[in-house]
C-alpha cells in the first residue's frame, strides 16, 4: 500500500501523534509544506523552533511569500513525493495548513485529505495559513479527544480504510 494523505488541523490537536501512532502498523514518511520555510526562518531571523502566535505568523508570512515567488512549498513536496515513491515506506503524510494549498497538492500527487480535531484545543485564528483549517473538505476526519489508546485504534482503523479505498 502506498499512500499519500495530506493532514491538517488546528496547532496542538495531535496530527504528530497521530502519525506516530500510524508508523506503529505502517513506515511512514512524514513532511510539512513549511519544512523549508522553516529552515529559511532560522537563518533569516534566528527562529528557534518555538510555537507561539508570533512564530506561527512568522511562517505563514515567509511561506506566502515562497508561494507568490515560485511555488516553492509545492516544488519541495513533489520532490519529497517521489523520493517517497522510491522508498520502501508505505505511507506518506503531507502537512499543509492552507485550502488553496491542499488542492493543489491534492490534484498534483492524488493524495487523500484528512482534519483532525479536538475540541479541548482552541483553534487558532491568528494568521491566515491557521485561520481557516476546518473550512476544507477533507474525505476523512479524526476527532481526538480522548486517550492515546483510542487514538491508536483510530490509526490503525484509518490505515486499515485507506488500504480498502486503494
Amino acid at each position: 500500500m502506498k499512500q499519500i494523505v495530506i493532514i491538517n488541523g488546528s496547532g496542538g490537536v495531535g496530527k504528530d501523534t497521530f502519525v506516530e501512532m500510524c508508523s506503529k502498523h505502517v513506515k511512514v514518511f512524514n513532511i510539512s509544506s513549511v519544512d523549508k520555510v522553516k529552515q529559511a526562518a532560522t537563518i533569516l531571523t534566528g527562529w528557534n523552533g518555538e510555537k507561539n502566535e508570533k512564530s506561527r505568523k512568522l511562517l505563514s508570512d515567509l511561506k506566502e511569500i515562497g508561494i507568490e515567488y515560485n511555488d516553492a512549498p509545492l516544488q519541495y513536496i513533489c520532490n519529497m513525493v517521489e523520493e517517497f515513491k522510491n522508498s520502501d515506506k508505505e505511507l506518506m503524510f503531507i502537512h499543509i495548513r492552507e485550502s488553496d494549498e491542499i488542492e493543489k497538492c491534492k490534484e498534483k500527487t492524488g493524495a487523500h485529505t484528512l482534519l483532525i480535531t479536538n475540541k479541548n484545543v482552541p483553534a487558532i485564528s491568528t494568521n491566515h495559513s491557521d485561520k481557516d483549517v476546518e473550512k476544507y473538505q477533507y474525505e476523512y476526519h479524526i476527532q481526538n479527544d480522548r486517550t492515546l489508546e483510542e487514538l491508536e485504534e483510530k490509526a490503525k482503523k484509518f490505515i486499515h480504510d485507506l488500504a480498502a479505498n486503494t
